[in-house]
């Protein structure tokens, strides 16, 4: 396996490949796990590094992290003081990988490191993050029917089309994975949050492995989370920097709609007060508290995306609002190129 140069470099450090994985009482998966994650990696001829994020563990998991890290000098262990969920572990792990190269690992061997070759051979087609879509999937139907319609869901309202979003099996240029700000569940849309700054993204049918050890850490109240976090992503994805958009929006529609039934209801007033036969009087009408109500409703919401606009303003960093494909040349570089071609006739005569 081998890697363009600008795949592989990155300053400051040999390691190209960084394995993540985040953990959370799995005490009995993880030997087998990193022996056949370093058979794997080192196939590819790169050099690698594992990195277990300790998610809080009541087991002997840490136990075994630290003695697997004594062992081999390419694994290494963080521990958290407590249980803060899997998206901050990625988040941790993220940013202390030091490879180019970020793979994004479970930790019950549902996950098969035979995949790693393939992986990088579809990264190398000019991909920024390969999504895994687990088929077929070894989890029972309890799992796999709220999951299909979780992704139906995302698809339809993000525009990236994807058949498993939440799979735990990923790969990704490092740039991508330190340019995610994860915290709560939003690890289950890291492929949303990366297409929504330009990344390019690809799926790649894997493997999928029955469960060994343990149990599932997932619930029925899952489902419903991630209904509610969709909403969140939705909303960081096409409104983060420009919430006035979205509030301006629907703000300026409700004082419309209020201030056309409250000039309806003046007119009638008006007509009413002139002893014009056939207008009542609107001190009884439910319009009347209809539209008070839309015309305050969208005059909070106009002032509450005024802020929001300021507070960004203020505090967001332009650097956060996009992502840099690549730069040309500087005169420098051209300069230097021109040499090296100037030079060339030389050195054949």
């Amino acid at each position: 396996m081998s890697l363009s140069p600008a795949h592989t470099e990155h300053k400051g450090s040999d390691v190209v490949l960084s394995f993540v994985v985040p953990v959370l009482n799995e005490e009995e998966s993880l030997a087998q796990l990193a022996d056949e994650i370093c058979e794997h990696a080192a196939r590819t001829g790169l050099p690698f590094e594992l990195i277990f994020v300790d998610d809080g563990s009541t087991d002997g998991s840490w136990r075994e992290i630290c003695r697997l890290a004594d062992a081999d000098a390419r694994i290494r262990g963080i521990r958290f003081r407590r249980n803060f969920g899997k998206a901050a572990a990625l988040h941790a792990g993220f940013h202390e990988a030091r490879g180019s190269i970020v793979f994004q690992l479970d930790a019950d061997l549902q996950d098969d490191p035979r995949e790693i070759p393939r992986f990088l051979e579809l990264l190398q087609q000019g991909y920024d993050l390969v999504n895994g879509w687990k088929r077929p999937r070894q989890d029972p139907w309890t799992k796999t029917l709220p999951s299909r319609v979780f992704n139906f869901m995302v698809s339809t309202l993000t525009g990236l089309k994807l058949h498993d979003h939440n799979c735990g099996y990923k790969c990704m240029r490092a740039e991508v994975a330190r340019s995610l700000r994860l915290y709560g569940d939003l690890h289950r849309f890291i492929p949303v949050l990366a297409h929504a700054k330009g990344y390019r993204i690809a799926e790649l049918q894997v493997h999928h492995r029955p469960r060994r050890y343990g149990r599932s850490k997932y619930g029925a109240a899952r489902f419903l989370k991630g209904v509610l976090d969709l909403m969140t992503v939705c909303f960081l994805t096409g409104f983060a920097s420009r919430p006035l958009h979205f509030l301006g929006s629907v703000g300026l529609l409700a004082t419309l709609t209020g201030l056309a039934g409250l000039t309806y209801l003046a007119i009638v007033w008006v007509l009413h007060q002139a002893g014009v036969p056939g207008f009542e009087p609107i001190g009884g009408r439910p319009l009347l508290i209809y539209s008070n109500t839309a015309f305050l409703f969208g005059l909070q919401l106009l002032a509450i995306g005024f802020l929001a606009e300021l507070m960004i303003a203020l505090d967001l960093s332009p650097a956060n609002t996009y992502s840099i494909l690549e730069r040309t040349k500087t005169s420098r570089q051209v300069t230097d190129q021109l040499e090296a071609i100037r030079d060339e006739p030389a050195q054949q005569h």
